[in-house]
C-alpha cells in the first residue's frame, strides 16, 4: 500500500481505489430487505458502478402475460418509497448506484439501471466487424454492435469468466495476507 492509502493493481486499478468494498452486499441486502417482497433471497450483482438487486416475485394462479405485467407494475409502485430508502442507505455504504429488478418465471425485468459508456480504441479490423453488424441490421450503431458482441462473448464463456473471477478473488485474498510495503 502506498503512503497515501492507495494501492495499485486489482481490483479496478487506481481509478477505483477509493470505492468502498462491497463483498458483503448480498448479506447486507439479505438482512435489509423485507421478507415479504420475494420468494427466497434476492440475487445481488456488484460491479464498479452499480449494485443490481433482483428478486423472484411470488407466483400466483393467473400467469397470463397481462397478469404478470400487472404484478410487476404493482410491486414497482407499492415498494418504490422503501426501495428508494434502502438504495440511499446502500449507496452511502457502498459508493455505488442501486438498481432493482424482479424475476417472474424465466423473465427478468430491470427497473431503472445504468448504461455506462466505455471508451475503447479499435483498429480497422475490429471496426469492420462492428460496421458489418450495423450494415446487416444486427445493431443500430457501433456502440450497439459492441454491446451485442460483449453479451455474446459473455454467454459463450460464462464458465471461464466465473473461474477467472474466482481466481482473482483468491489473488486478492493472498495479497491482503502479504506484507504491506
Amino acid at each position: 500500500m502506498k503512503p497515501n492509502g492507495r494501492s495499485f493493481g486489482r481490483p479496478g486499478g487506481w481509478q477505483h481505489a477509493d470505492i468502498p468494498d462491497a463483498t458483503d452486499a448480498a448479506e447486507w441486502f439479505g438482512g435489509r430487505l423485507p421478507d415479504t417482497w420475494f420468494d427466497g433471497a434476492a440475487s445481488v450483482e456488484v460491479d464498479r458502478e452499480e449494485i443490481v438487486v433482483v428478486g423472484t416475485l411470488p407466483t400466483e394462479q393467473d400467469s397470463s402475460p397481462a397478469a404478470i405485467e400487472g404484478r410487476i407494475a404493482r410491486f414497482r409502485e407499492t415498494t418504490r418509497g422503501d426501495r428508494m430508502r434502502i438504495a440511499d442507505e446502500a449507496e452511502s455504504r457502498y459508493g455505488r448506484k442501486v438498481a432493482w429488478g424482479v424475476r417472474t418465471g424465466s423473465e427478468v425485468v430491470l427497473f431503472t439501471h445504468l448504461a455506462v459508456p466505455v471508451m475503447t480504441r479499435l483498429r480497422q479490423p475490429e471496426r469492420r466487424v462492428l460496421d458489418t453488424l450495423v450494415d446487416a441490421g444486427v445493431a443500430r450503431s457501433r456502440a450497439d454492435a459492441l454491446s451485442w458482441a460483449v453479451k455474446l462473448v459473455g454467454e459463450h464463456t460464462q464458465e471461464w469468466l466465473d473461474e477467472l473471477r474466482d481466481a482473482m478473488t483468491t489473488v486478492d485474498e493472498l495479497r491482503k495476507k502479504g506484507p504491506s510495503v
